[in-house]
Formats: structure tokens, sequence, C-alpha cells
């Protein structure tokens, strides 16, 4: 028997990659095996007789006491032939095909060590990879056959220095790696640094031992701390890069990476060094490395760029605790959204909270650095002939001369001085603090948590980071009046719509108001309120939407369809769901037997855990890639109790079934369903400047159909904020639409999409929204990051002075 009838159906691959003319050569080959003939002949192409020998040898576990065969696998191993990487990839594979019921292994893999040899270090290592664990794990007798040749072909000699000496520890399977070897070769190879250097590179478990720290620590020198400080900084500041590949058959493709597992192992050895660092940078650091490593590409998403390091860096947190690795910890919960992850802050910060006798919340509250801030939220340093004032407004540095001077740009005499790095360092904590606090707020009002109202004053109002954004909030006594606080000269009162003061008692419990609760008439009268005295909220409470169960959600009982097929951008999707907290989310072709095709997102909150499915879109498959989904469909929205494991597990919870929609906190209800809302009126492939094809009538429908409950309440914030514009004679409401009068037409702006059609012939304009275009002068009552509102207002200000408009892409339209 010869090759080509040895060779399962399923490694038919392994022709293909050889060329077109493999199967030909081999049958060719086969036939003069069988047949007696000297092999190879004085015409063959040694390189191909190569990859028959070697499948000969490995197909066919009889051969390998074949003097014969043997004979010709040490004739090509000997023979100078031109193996390239693709070749060695191609043996390497063929000599494990049977490794497992062999007892030949220097026979086996003499060719694939031959080919090898032939290449230099970086592709040797591409080769090999995880040979040698694989060998060491899997079968003794062949790694013990083979360590020797295996230690030659991937250990570098002295002479390749420093840089050599770290590629024999640290691979160069990435840029960091490359990185490491060239900047950081002398000092990592230093006689006291080495030896940690390859202690680091054991770090293979998923937390240290004590005897893993204890050699760690025999072996920490100050120069390997330093080391540990500017590398995880690195670490830090690394971003993900995009690698192109080439096989030999010129089959191209392209990666993502950001640490290799080969690189991640020492970095997770240096991470781990930090529980032995007594350092006030450790803390802090090791926050900045978990929140790199823990969250996707753009800093953000469910996905992260390194699981492994991001829970090493929590890990070693968690092993300090205290009080000070709070803070770290805060940023983390709220900017990190894979789930493993966030159930390892979760558990670190249980821990501290237990220390101190605190709920996570409670700890939370009263762990915000204040970064040197003032009750007026700045901090003032002099440097110099200047001062310097670090502002939570912005937040920004503000440089004011001896003169009384401001500006923004450090000046020149000042910019290399140490204290000013400080407070660039601080900065940048301040800004990474200001949306965590403003995320904490926004989800104690979802889940409607309870305070005293000495709690509240001490631990929000009076905080200069947490401070500016609690002052613009309504806060409610329980069951009772409700306001917005005003200090006085004895601390904080409420004010309430009609500017009665409100004096809570220092114990009085107090929680955030939300419009679900009050009525039409007073959420009414709150909006006003805003608006008429100047006051921005962090959020949207006043005008925060509010979704009641309708009749349809009542006959279905279980379910809710009210955002159910829609098609979404799929990654767009993602990003906002994760963003507000949902989990779980992961559709694509990899798998449709096993169902990547449908999935669904994830949210816990107050006690329920809410279930919203999706889908791809059937045609789909033509369309996407292997391993990505341009869109989904949504589905059904459920809403499960969600309550303690009964094995009493603190790690896990057991959801009950669907729970009857009527059954649901109103509240709970309605944050689920304003999640969806915000998440279709964000992703809609309806909201598209143009239609996606195959999307048209989704597009028509999106685009200038009824309105959603978000652009109702947009609706709602335009009927107040139109009358103070200057364009307030030029536009008016009607159901769905802003109608703007330009001097050239008149111009409709749906209030859900922001699409413009054009009278009298209903035309469609196409303006897509972009940096380039000015914002609208106007005061919005609740932050929005350049929301649809926003867009709405600017376009309308754009089209109100259409003789204005220079843009050929719009002016071509406006004549049509």
């Amino acid at each position: 028997m010869g090759v080509l009838a040895g060779l399962l159906p399923s490694y038919d691959f392994a022709l293909h990659t050889l060329g077109p003319t493999a199967y030909d050569t081999f049958a060719r080959f086969d036939a003069a095996f069988a047949g007696g003939r000297e092999l190879p002949g004085a015409e063959e192409d040694l390189r191909m007789f190569g990859h028959w020998a070697q499948l000969l040898l490995s197909l066919l576990p009889e051969r390998g006491h074949d003097e014969h065969v043997l004979r010709l696998t040490r004739l090509v191993a000997a023979a100078d032939i031109p193996w390239t990487i693709g070749d060695a990839h191609s043996l390497r594979w063929a000599g494990g095909l049977t490794a497992w019921r062999r007892t030949d292994h220097a026979e086996l893999y003499r060719i694939p060590l031959a080919a090898v040899r032939r290449l230099d270090y970086a592709d040797r290592r591409k080769v090999l990879n995880r040979t040698p664990e694989e060998f060491h794990r899997s079968s003794r007798p062949l790694w013990e056959a083979l360590r020797g040749q295996l230690e030659e072909l991937l250990l570098e000699p002295p002479g390749h220095g420093p840089a050599g000496a770290v590629r024999n520890v640290i691979w160069e399977c990435d840029s960091f790696a490359g990185l490491l070897a060239e900047e950081y070769g002398p000092r990592l190879a230093a006689p006291g640094v080495l030896p940690l250097l390859r202690h680091w590179n054991t770090a293979r478990s998923s937390k240290p031992g004590d005897r893993w720290l204890k050699t760690a620590s025999t072996l920490l020198t100050p120069e390997a701390a330093a080391l540990v400080h500017e590398i995880l900084t690195l670490v830090v500041a690394h971003r993900e890069k995009r690698v192109e590949h080439r096989a030999d058959n010129g089959y191209e493709w392209t990666t993502t990476v950001f640490l290799h597992g080969r690189t991640a192992v020492p970095v997770r050895g240096m991470v781990w060094t930090c529980a032995l660092l007594d350092e006030p940078w450790v803390v802090p650091l090791l926050g900045d490395v978990a929140l790199t490593c823990g969250t996707g590409t753009g800093g953000s998403g469910p996905n992260c760029r390194s699981e492994m390091l991001a829970n090493a860096a929590v890990g070693v947190l968690a092993r300090r605790g205290g009080l000070e690795t709070v803070a770290p910890l805060a940023r983390l919960q709220a900017r990190i959204r894979k789930k493993t992850v966030l159930n390892n802050v979760a558990r670190a910060l249980n821990a501290v909270a237990e220390q101190a006798g605190l709920s996570r919340e409670q700890l939370l509250d009263r762990t915000v650095p204040d970064f040197g801030l003032g009750p007026d939220g700045v901090r003032e340093e002099r440097i110099g002939d200047h001062r310097v004032r670090l502002c939570a407004d912005g937040p920004a540095l503000r440089f004011v001369n001896a003169a009384g001077k401001t500006a923004k740009a450090a000046p020149q005499a000042i910019r290399a001085d140490p204290a000013l790095a400080e407070l660039k360092t601080t900065l940048k904590r301040l800004k990474q603090a200001l949306p965590a606090e403003r995320f904490r707020l926004e989800r104690a009002l979802a889940e409607e948590r309870m305070w005293r109202w000495r709690q509240v004053t001490e631990f929000f109002l009076d905080h200069p980071v947490t401070g500016p954004y609690a002052r613009t909030l309504i806060w409610q006594i329980l069951q009772g009046p409700a306001g917005i606080p005003v200090r006085t000269a004895d601390g904080w009162e409420l004010t309430d719509l009609r500017g009665r003061r409100i004096q809570p008692y220092p114990d009085t419990p107090v929680l955030l108001w939300h419009p679900i609760r009050e009525s039409a008439e007073d959420v009414r009268a709150w909006r006003d309120h805003l608006l008429e005295h100047g006051i921005r909220q962090p959020y949207k409470q006043a005008f925060r939407e509010v979704y009641l169960l309708t009749p349809a959600e009542e006959r279905t009982g279980t379910f809710s369809n009210r955002f159910a097929r829609h098609t979404l951008r799929y990654g767009q999707a993602k990003a906002l769901l994760s963003e507000r907290g949902w989990t779980g989310l992961s559709l694509g072709h990899w798998d449709a037997a096993g169902g990547s095709e449908q999935g669904e997102a994830v949210k816990e909150l107050s006690g329920w855990r809410i279930r919203w499915d999706m889908h791809l879109p059937w045609e789909s498959w033509r369309t996407d890639g292997y391993d990505t989904a341009a869109f989904c469909v949504s589905g059904r929205i459920r809403l499960q109790r969600d309550e303690p494991s009964p094995l009493g597990h603190t790690h896990g919870r057991t959801p009950h079934g669907d729970a009857p929609l009527a059954e649901v906190p109103p509240l709970v209800l309605s944050e689920a369903l304003r999640d969806a809302d915000l998440a279709v009126g964000v992703a809609s492939v309806g909201l598209d400047p143009e239609p996606v094809a195959g999307h048209e009538e989704h597009w028509r429908s999106q685009g200038f159909g009824a309105l959603t409950e978000t652009a109702r309440t947009r609706r709602d914030a335009l009927v107040r904020l139109l009358p103070r514009l200057t364009i307030a004679g030029r536009a008016e409401l009607t159901d769905r639409f802003l109608r703007v009068r330009g001097d050239l037409r008149t111009y409709r702006i749906h209030l859900g999409s922001g699409n413009i059609l054009m009278e009298p012939n209903d035309a469609y304009l196409c303006i897509v929204p972009g940096h380039d275009r000015a914002a609208a002068p106007v005061f919005l009552p609740f932050e929005e990051d350049g929301g649809m509102l926003s867009v709405i207002l600017s376009k309308a200000f754009l089209l109100a002075g259409d003789t204005a408009i220079t843009d050929p892409s719009i002016t071509r339209q406006l004549g049509a």
C-alpha cells in the first residue's frame, strides 16, 4: 500500500498545499515503490519526494522498521533541499499523524527537523511553536528522544547577544516580544535579571502559588523591580496590531494580535511579582493593566485583549486588598464587560467590603478618590512662576501666568517639570474616574438604591468628583417629596418644583427620583424646570423614557416582541449593549450546526435576569466572513427571577423560568426595554443615510415610520427647546417630523432616524453627520454624547440657512 491509498479523505488538504501536480507525482512514487524501482530517480523533485517519503513513514506504522523506507528518509534528510517554512509546517504535521503509535521517534521526525534546521530562528519557532510542550505533555519517550535536537534548534547561540538571550525565553511571536528583546535585551539578559526572566516564563497556572512567589522573592532585585514598572507601563500603552500572513501556496490572511500567548506568560509573571512590591505605583498600574487587557479593541466591548493578564492583575489587586484597591477595581467594574473578569472584580470588591464591614456599593461610595480637588472641583499647584489648575470641569489642566492670563497649553518653561508630569498623570486618572461615577449613579437609579440623607451629602454632594453630577439630579425622600440639592449655610437641602425647601433628617431614607413612579404632570413639570433653570443632568433622569406594559405584552404573557424583528448592525449593537452591562452575545458562522447563528444578550438587574434573543439573517452566510457577522436580527425579550444557587455558592445564581411580564417590577421592565430601544435606535439599518442592499423596506419603515419611546421623548424635549432657538420662526413640530423652512426648500427631519425628506415631492436628502459639521448651539438638559437630538438640531440649523450651504454633496441634491 502506498501513500495515496493510506491517506484518509480528510487529509486530502495535505496534497492541495503542495500544489496541483502533487497527486500525480505521489501516484508515480507509489507505483515505483510498489514495483521495487530505485527511488528517487535522477530527475525527481527531491522536495516533493521528501514529502512523499515522510507520509509513507508516518501513515504506515509497519514501515518504521522497513530498512528501505528508513534509507529513503535518511537520504532526504541529508540532502541539500531548499525547504520553506510551508514545507516545514507540512512535514511537522505529517510527523505527528501516528506519533502516539510509534517507538522510532528519531526516525519519524528526521525529515521534519532537517527542514526546520534550514530556517532562521524566528521561523523555526513558528513551526515548532507548541511542539516542546506537546511532546512533554503527551509522550515522555518522544520528548526524551528529541529533546536535545529541539533545544539545539530553538536556542540561539551566545553570539546573538542579549537580544538572543531574551528571545530564548520570550520567543519573538509578536511586536511586543520584539521590543523587549531589542530595547530591553541588555537589561533583561543581565546576570541579576535573567534568572528571574526565566522564572517569569513559568507563570503558566491561573494564579501564583506560595512556592512560585517565594522563588520570585529570592530572585527579585531593584533593577528587576524597575523593569517590572517600565514593561507593565508599556503594556498599558500597547495596542493590538494587524499581522499579514501569506502561505507558500499564495493564500493570504490577516490576524489581529495584542500579545501572543507565549509573550503573555512572562508578562503575567511580572504582574504576579507586583504582589511582592510595596511601591506607590503598584496599585494604579495594576488597575491600568487590567483595564487595557480586560477591554476589547478601542478600549470597550465584551471581549478582552488578554483575559489572562486582566485576571492576573485583578488577582494581585485582590491579594493586596485594602481600600487603596477599591478605586481601580471600581473603574474596572464600570468599563470591563467580559463576564469572567467581572466576576473576579466583584469577588475582589466583595472581599474588601467584607473586611470593612460594608456592602460593595457602600464601599464604592466611601472610596472615590478626590485627586486633591477642593470643594469647587479645582486643585491649584504652583510650578515656577505659573499656577497650574486641575479642574474637574472638562476635566482639564489650565495654566495661569504671573500676569493672571489663563492658557490651555503648558508654557515651555515648565513642560519638563516633574510636578507637571504628576498633574498630567492625575488628570488621566480623573478622566477615567468621571465616567465610572456617572455609570454608578445611573446604575443606582435603575436599581432603586437607597441611602440615608447624611450618606448622600457626605459621599456624593460634598465630593469634588461625584458632586457635580449628584447636584444636578433629582433626589426623593422615600414615599415623599423630591427636589434638586441646594447648599445652605447649614449643609444641603432639597428644592422642589415650586421652590420650597425640604430639609431631610440625617437618617431619612432617600433615593434617586425615577419618572416611572410619578404622574405625567409631575414629569412634565420637572422637564420644564430643568430647562428654565439651565440644569444639565449627567444622564436622562427627568427626560428618561418610560416603558409600561402594553396590551400586546399582556397577551404574550412571558415575553415582549416590542423590539423584535429589527435588523441591527451586529458590532454596533453588541458594543452598545456591552457598555450598558449586557453580556453573552456571540454570533457568527463558525459553528452553524452547533447554533453559533443564534444567541442572546443577558443583563442582571435588581434580582432579575433579562434575556434578549438575537439571530443572524438567514442569507448572511453568503456575505459574512467565517468568524464575522455584519447584521443580526432582534428577537424576544424575556425576564427571569435570579436567585442565589440552592447549593449556597456565592459565585452562581439560579434563574427561574420565564416570568409573566405582569409580575416583573415596572421599573425593571422599563429599564430593560429602554436598553433595547437604545440599541435599536443606534444600530438599526433603518437609521443609515442610505438603505443597505436587501434591507430597503426596513430602512423605509424605521427611517420614516412611527416613533419609538426614545423618539417620543426626543420630541418632548424639542417641544420645550424650539421656542428658545433662533430658528424658532422657521421650525415646527408635527407628529413624526421637525419641519424646517429654508429659503430654497422646506425640509422634514424624522425624529427617530434623523433622515430628511424635502417638500413638495418628498425627495430624500442625504446628509451624513461628521466631525466637520458644527454642533447646534443649543443647551440640552442632559448629556447626550453626540446623540440623535444633537444631530437633528444640527441639521435643522444647517437647513434653515440652506442658501449658505457650500458642501457640493448637499447642494447637488437641493435642486433635484
